[in-house]
């Protein structure tokens, strides 16, 4: 699942964006194969546990709730939610992460996916992924200028807030325990306690 690592005089050819979904089109990726690409690589994803999916599927409920996605709300019209939906950070990465909150699209982006301008907030929810989530997904996001990413830890019961983006990564990282709130920096009326996020102890 980690990327592979390389001596800076091996040679690499990195898979484009372009290149990926060829191979999707010709057969070679099957279309319910765990996969996604980051930095040129094709990369397995974990098999999704029980805890992992209740904690998108809480996020989910926080998030239409707080944002009024659904429902009246001056909010309705400025945002849209997609869960574990591919997103292109540049020609070489196109990760799926499990929450992307994103500016609404009048095709529901069936043209293209979100680009880094177009999304507000990345969330990735980690059970058994949170080294790579953190030190591989979390450069790579930020490189790209994703303003906001969280890693939701559901064994340490702890969130991982990164934001001002840079080509050296994230200049700001705070770790949150579950007794403490959190808002997007786009949306700061959106309030959330971490433990709601979580499995009640």
């Amino acid at each position: 699942m980690m990327l592979s690592i390389h001596s800076p005089t091996t040679a690499v050819r990195r898979l484009s964006v372009q290149d990926y979904h060829q191979m999707a089109e010709a057969g070679i990726l099957q279309p319910d194969e765990r996969v996604e690409l980051l930095e040129g690589q094709i990369i397995q994803m974990a098999a999704k546990g029980t805890a992992h999916s209740a904690a998108v599927t809480r996020i989910e409920r926080l998030l239409r709730n707080r944002l009024g996605v659904g429902i009246a709300s001056p909010l309705e019209n400025r945002v849209l939610l997609r869960f574990q939906d591919p997103v292109q950070l540049n020609d070489y990465s196109e990760p799926e992460p499990d929450v992307a909150v994103v500016q609404p699209n009048a095709l529901f982006y069936e043209d293209h996916h979100p680009i880094p301008s177009e999304v507000f907030l990345l969330i990735e929810v980690s059970d058994a992924t949170l080294k790579f989530d953190r030190e591989v997904k979390a450069p790579a996001y930020a490189r790209s200028g994703i303003a906001e990413y969280w890693v939701l830890d559901v064994n340490a019961h702890k969130l991982h807030v990164y934001r001002v983006p840079s080509a050296d990564g994230y200049q700001s990282e705070a770790i949150l325990s579950e007794a403490l709130t959190i808002a997007p920096l786009a949306f700061p009326e959106c309030v959330i306690a971490v433990r709601e996020m979580l499995r009640s102890s």
